[in-house]
Parts: structure tokens; C-alpha cells; sequence
């Protein structure tokens, strides 16, 4: 591949690595800062960060792989050792989630819309445990009805199962 495709690709993972990290930065952010001083109680404090957790371990995940993507893409496959430690993310975030739904389950607020709070931060988790490990689910707005059909392997998994 030429040299103007990697960089296009480089550019394209410098984005979606730091706009990851963003998500994650403001994700926490929002719970700090505004949620946790509205909480009532430890349970409600308890049943966000069981929630939000593992959205926000897969969330550093996925964009330090999409920045150190940027090292590999279009020259070599993803280091062995690399791949090594996010084939186990695969299982320890599997891991997160269903722990994560345990405390949600556990702690479900009484509030009705801090309970749907809690269960979309977790559901958003979910999802992008599985946009990352089972089939990819990101697709531009133009073109996602279309494609999202397709249920192609995501990236990650692409480069996890090349790596030499």
C-alpha cells in the first residue's frame, strides 16, 4: 500500500484513538462532576460505577489500541505481546460487564430515570464491547443501514488474530 493510504489511516486512528480517550475523559467527567453530588445514597453511587466501569475500561482499551495502531497499520501486524494482552481483555472486560450487571442488578437505583441511567451506561458498554471483540457496529451515518448487515470482523479482532 502506499505511503498516502498510510497516512490517511494513521490520521483515521489518531481520531478515533483520541476520541475514545475523549469519551472515556468525559464519561467520568459527567459522573463526578455532575451525577455522584445528585446521588442520594451509596447504593445509587454504587450501581453508576458498576455501570460505568467497564464502559470505561473498554473505552482506554480500544483507544490506546487505535494510538498504537497508528505504529503497524499498512507496514507490519499488530506485536505479539499486543496481541496477547487484548486477547485477554477480550475476557476480562467480558468479565467487567457481567460483574458490572451484577452490581447494577444489585444496586438498581429506586429513581426510575437514574435506574435507566445506570442500565443505558451499562447497554452502552455492551456495545462497544462488542463493536471491539464480535462484529463491528461503527460505521459512518451514510453508509451504516447498509453495511451494518455485513457483520464484519472488527479491527481489533482482525489485527489479534494476524499478529505474527
Amino acid at each position: 500500500m502506499s505511503d498516502s493510504r498510510r497516512e490517511v489511516l494513521r490520521r483515521r486512528y489518531l481520531s478515533l484513538g483520541l476520541g475514545e480517550l475523549v469519551a472515556a475523559a468525559v464519561f467520568a467527567g459527567i459522573a463526578f462532576g455532575v451525577v455522584m453530588p445528585k446521588l442520594d445514597t451509596y447504593q445509587d453511587s454504587a450501581a453508576l460505577w458498576a455501570a460505568l466501569v467497564p464502559l470505561l475500561v473498554i473505552l482506554v482499551q480500544a483507544g490506546t489500541y487505535w494510538l498504537l495502531a497508528r505504529g503497524w497499520v499498512e507496514r507490519a501486524p499488530m506485536p505479539v505481546p499486543l496481541a496477547a494482552l487484548y486477547r485477554g481483555f477480550r475476557y476480562l472486560d467480558a468479565g467487567l460487564l457481567l460483574v458490572g450487571l451484577l452490581g447494577v442488578l444489585v444496586w438498581l437505583p429506586d429513581h426510575v430515570v437514574a435506574a435507566i441511567a445506570v442500565v443505558a451506561v451499562w447497554l452502552f458498554g455492551v456495545v462497544e464491547y462488542v463493536n471491539y471483540f464480535v462484529v463491528r457496529l461503527a460505521y459512518p451515518i451514510r453508509s451504516w443501514a447498509h453495511t451494518i448487515g455485513q457483520w464484519r470482523t472488527p479491527r481489533l479482532v482482525h489485527d489479534i488474530n494476524t499478529a505474527r
